[in-house]
């Protein structure tokens, strides 16, 4: 008689939501999963021990390269630690544009999920429409950093410089036709400020575009409600953060409990689920949207009214500006030390976490004085995610696999680093 067992599969790393560096190794009965073992290891970046040759500013753009969706969320917990050992304090005004940019880089990212897991699930639609907003907020990128994803504009003292007083123009010679550079220019035609605001007055009506796409569609529902369950006790006990944790229905979020910057002057909620599937951890992230987008607003607002530096005048730290290095002697070795040598930082440690856009972030820094870190650790949320895979696959089929790591978010570059 013929013995029946489970078979294993390969379900990667060729799989789309896999993102191209998973291996999972599923085992099945029928198409049913009793077990998923994620193997990571298809990636290492060995950033945690490049930072060791590097100058503490010189590793500013390998925290863009982490979370290549969250750029300049990463380089907040970084600098933030840095800032922490030196003692520096940050000008009022790049704590606004810092938290104005990490809300921005909020809803980027969640707008190459929701549009991603909508790809990954089945529906084509929402990740074009994603898109076409995501452009506008590279755009805000380039605008402040000069580069559209991998930005480096976050500095330990603040940010490199001021937000711009103009906004690029589309133009005939680039191929637009002279209707088309019109239409497209009707919102840059002010400051970068503006440009945001006119994004922030678009938006929420945007995101009724996907909820209407998605929110009540039926084969949508059928594939995200009741998968992957997680109960709030285990969610914690994985180490979960951010939206996974908060779907699970626990008000867990850095930027209420544990302030930083300016976030204790600000006024937003933060959405929770109640069932952990899913379904729940879509809804959680389409409000962080809306969320997100109303503390934008309150930044700007502050930001047109209230003028200053952007970053600290400790000229060990920062350089400085380039009329005083070229016309200045002792600003010249400053801005030429700063650049080839670096700073020197105090013998210590220091934690610093944001709240990311996945969950919390962090970087423990340790100094033994150099102008290098000795070590550098990286808490990345998506790989406290990953080990949560198995459990929240079990019973399931296969195809809800893909649900299940499209709603965790997973982005490799944090997870195998």
């Amino acid at each position: 008689m013929a013995e029946i067992r489970n078979y294993t599969l390969n379900f990667g790393p060729q799989h789309p939501s896999a993102h191209g560096v998973l291996r999972l190794v599923l085992e099945l009965d029928g198409e049913v999963i009793r077990r998923a073992d994620p193997h990571i290891g298809l990636l290492h970046r060995a950033t945690e021990k490049l930072a060791e040759t590097r100058t503490y500013l010189q590793s500013v753009p390998y925290m863009d390269r982490l979370d290549y969706v969250s750029m300049m969320s990463n380089e907040h917990a970084y600098v933030m630690a840095i800032e922490r050992m030196l003692g520096i304090e940050v000008p009022i005004r790049a704590q606004y544009i810092r938290v104005m940019y990490d809300e921005l880089t909020r809803i980027l990212n969640h707008l190459l999920w929701i549009g991603g897991h909508a790809l990954d699930v089945g529906a084509m639609a929402v990740f074009l429409y994603a898109f076409r907003e995501r452009e506008d907020l590279f755009d805000m990128y380039e605008a402040a950093s000069g580069a559209r994803m991998h930005a480096a504009y976050y500095r330990p003292g603040g940010v490199y410089r001021d937000l711009p007083d103009t906004m690029p123009q589309y133009r005939t010679d680039q191929g637009w036709s002279e209707g088309d550079a019109r239409r497209r220019n009707e919102n840059r035609q002010g400051s970068l400020l503006d440009f945001i605001d006119d994004f922030t007055r678009r938006f929420p009506a945007l995101v009724d575009e996907y909820e209407t796409l998605l929110t009540d569609n039926r084969i949508w529902k059928q594939r995200l409600v009741g998968i992957g369950v997680v109960e709030p006790e285990k969610a914690l006990a994985w180490g979960f953060t951010g939206p996974m944790l908060r779907g699970s229905g626990v008000a867990w979020d850095l930027r209420k409990k544990q302030p930083y910057e300016v976030y204790d002057r600000l006024d937003f909620d933060i959405p929770v689920g109640k069932t952990g599937d899913s379904y729940d951890r879509y809804l959680v992230r389409v409000e962080e949207m809306r969320q997100s987008n109303r503390i934008i607003r309150q930044c700007i607002d502050w930001l047109r009214a209230n003028p200053g530096p952007v970053i600290t005048d400790n000229h060990k730290v920062a350089p400085p500006d380039r009329v005083g290095m070229k016309t200045n002697m002792e600003e010249l070795i400053h801005h030429f030390k700063l650049f080839s040598e670096g700073f020197h930082v105090p013998p210590g440690e220091a934690y610093a976490a944001v709240e990311h856009p996945k969950g919390e972030f962090g970087i423990y820094l340790v100094s033994d004085g150099a102008n290098k870190p000795y070590r550098l650790k990286i808490r990345a949320p998506g790989f406290a995610h990953l080990q949560g895979l198995d459990e929240m696959a079990r019973g399931h089929m296969i195809a809800d696999a893909v649900t299940i790591i499209g709603t965790q978010d997973i982005v490799f570059g944090e997870i195998d680093r």
